[in-house]
């Protein structure tokens, strides 16, 4: 039986990081330039890990997708980032950050990590300011914060509703001093196809340049996956077109384990989809619940009569709206975390109370323009507002905006210990990319601080520990026989691709797995529907590999290359979320079983069987992967059913 180690440093919660720094390897600063790193990603974890690991003086090699660092996903992000400095005065603290969180990710990830996470967070805001992020400051000049789901504090730093831009500006510019001194070497277009292990320690990837086509090798003592998750395969998401789940899948096929897949997260904020022909989803930030009041009609009859467009939603009374997070949890009302508020909506709408296509609910701010006024509606939120009515082609300051639950971001990632190492050593993943920090649910304006966290504040350090004993490795050749292997496998999968010829596109086949994932594997899930699910995407897979169409030619831009590919890795993710949802027989956060609820159809989770990370070990093609299990012992907090309702 495979044990699991997860690292995690002895003592009290609050000293356990401060002790693991007391105590850990350093390299010296004549010795750290002697040792290369590879950081693939640029969004807010691979840029801030590349920049402090070219500011510490490692040789940095750092890898993105895009044109531009300053394109990454992390650039969508809208609402804040948690921090407990508790400006406001309101109770918070870095312990009631951590049990937030914890608590919010319905008790299934580790106490150790959390805590970190929590502790960390004031740092990164002080980062962020000395950068120039342009926080919102209040009256008093202090910076501003605001609600966000899942807590009774106002802890979230925002900057408008381009938090994430600003963000990633203020670590792009330090990535660019880095790259300016030499000590970062930047690859853009360039996507990780393949992780090389030389006896048993990650020491290189084979990335295709997407601009020419070429399948190239590269060598280093230690490798970082910052890739962000894999939302994009249920095909309509709200991450960008490009983002995918390639160098994780690649990694959990070369040995490390892929934890927790089932669990992905659906927002309940999003521009509902609008047309058979659409491409990705918009989301609204979760700020906006701040302010906005959620609802549905009281009556069918009314609801049917919107639909209908017989009636408009400022037509009906006070009276016949059903506020029903309001309603249902009155303690934390419009901001209850986001897998209850998701399910909360798709119930009332499955129950026939939903508004326009019959599959939204109505995010209203006519109350806060009454209290607060529309001048300060429009400095919150303005940027948002103007989003919508681009979309909608509706003023949201008059009607109130429509929205339903999509999805989003995915807690599931590479299996790392307190290091951030995954079981493969010398390879690291930060960010999204792994599963570390979340549980079964993120709260809001939390991906933010995540990211920020581990490239920053913990990987930094960390990543010395294992360097410490490689300094007398010399550089690798790309030329020894393993680059080689992958290269050629790298090469014989895509000339596959290319030799199909087939009579189907990439995306229509990526549209049918995004079907099945939604209509089986999505909000709420069954025993049955994930037998289906299993069943049907082996089918998809057979039909992708035996009759997918990829025009062009691989030597050159392809983007439909790049998309197979891509849609070729997203169908074994799919199988992983599958499987993994059907082996957790209870609900918790994100993975609803709609066999496992309470009386009031709240998730109602399994502590005695279940309280384990679910870590899959990838065994060989067309076979399931090992399920290893790493314990959740919680030593300093009590599991509780979550409560918002009081």
């Amino acid at each position: 039986m495979t044990k699991i180690d997860s690292k995690i440093p002895q003592g009290p919660l609050e000293r356990k990081w401060t002790n693991y720094k007391d105590h850990q390897k350093l390299v010296n600063p004549a010795n750290k330039r002697r040792l290369d790193v590879i950081v693939v990603g640029t969004g807010l974890a691979g840029a801030s890990a590349a920049a402090s690991l070219g500011e510490l003086g490692f040789n940095v090699l750092n890898f993105c997708i895009q044109d531009s660092p300053r394109r990454a996903h992390s650039i969508a992000a809208q609402g804040g980032i948690n921090a407990a400095k508790n400006y406001q005065n309101d109770g918070d603290s870095v312990y009631r950050l951590f049990y937030d969180t914890l608590k919010g990710g319905d008790y299934r990830a580790r106490e150790a990590n959390v805590y970190r996470l929590a502790e960390v967070a004031n740092s990164i805001i002080d980062q962020c300011v000395a950068q120039g992020v342009p926080f919102a400051r209040e009256y008093g000049g202090l910076l501003d914060n605001r609600s966000f789901g899942g807590a009774q504090v106002s802890r979230t730093f925002y900057a408008k509703g381009q938090t994430g831009q600003q963000l990633l500006l203020g670590a792009y510019s330090a990535l660019s001093r880095q790259v300016n001194q030499g000590s970062v070497k930047l690859y853009t277009r360039y996507e990780m196809l393949d992780l090389v292990i030389i006896d048993g320690r990650a020491r290189g990837i084979i990335a295709r340049n997407l601009v020419t086509g070429k399948v190239e090798r590269f060598s280093a003592h230690a490798v970082v996956i910052g890739t962000g998750g894999y939302g994009n395969t249920f095909f309509l998401s709200t991450n960008a077109m490009g983002s995918n789940g390639s160098a994780v899948l690649q990694c959990y096929k070369k040995g490390a384990y892929f934890a927790n897949p089932c669990f992905a997260q659906i927002h309940p904020t999003c521009i509902p989809i609008h047309g058979e022909f659409q491409s990705k989803l918009t989301l609204m930030s979760e700020s906006l619940r701040n302010d906005g009041r959620i609802w549905v009609p009281k009556k069918k009859e009314d609801a049917e009569a919107i639909r209908a467009g017989k009636l408009k939603p400022t037509q009906l009374k006070e009276e016949d709206r059903d506020y029903y997070l309001e309603r249902r949890y009155p303690a934390f009302g419009n901001l209850v975390p986001r897998d209850v508020a998701s399910r909360a909506a798709k119930e009332r709408c499955d129950a026939g109370f939903g508004v326009g296509s019959g599959l939204a609910v109505y995010l209203d701010f006519s109350d806060s323009i009454k209290r607060l006024g529309m001048k300060t509606v429009e400095e919150r939120y303005g940027n948002l507002f103007q989003m919508y009515e681009k979309i909608v082609d509706e003023n949201p300051y008059e009607t109130p905006m429509m929205i339903y639950p999509a999805i989003h971001y995915t807690m599931g990632g590479i299996w790392v210990d307190y290091e951030l190492m995954t079981s493969i050593p010398g390879l690291f993943s930060i960010g999204e990319a792994n599963f570390s920090d979340h549980g079964a649910n993120r709260l809001g304006a939390s991906a933010l601080m995540q990211g920020l966290a581990d490239g920053y504040f913990v990987l930094p350090y960390t990543i010395q520990n294992y360097l410490s004993d490689q300094i007398g490795v010399p550089r690798f050749s790309t030329d020894l026989p393993e680059f080689q292997q992958a290269e050629n496998e790298i090469n014989e999968k895509i000339a596959k691709l290319m030799s199909i010829n087939g009579k189907r596109s990439v995306d229509s086949i990526h549209k049918e797995l995004g079907h099945i994932m939604w209509d089986y594997v999505g909000m709420g899930r069954t025993k049955e529907s994930l037998e289906t699910a299993l069943k049907k995407l082996k089918e998809v897979k057979k039909e992708f590999w035996s009759n997918v169409r990829i025009p062009g030619e691989p030597n050159t831009l392809n983007v439909e290359l790049e998309k197979a590919l891509r849609v070729a890795d997203f169908l074994e993710i799919g199988y992983l979320m599958a499987l993994d949802g059907l082996n957790r027989n209870e609900s918790c956060g994100g993975h609803f079983r709609e066999e496992y609820q309470t009386p009031d159809g709240e998730a109602l989770r399994d502590d005695e069987h279940y309280s384990y990370a679910a870590c899959w070990k990838y065994i060989g093609e067309d076979q399931d992967p090992e399920l290893i299990k790493e314990p959740l012992d919680y030593e300093f907090v009590q599991r509780q059913q979550r409560n918002y309702k009081a």
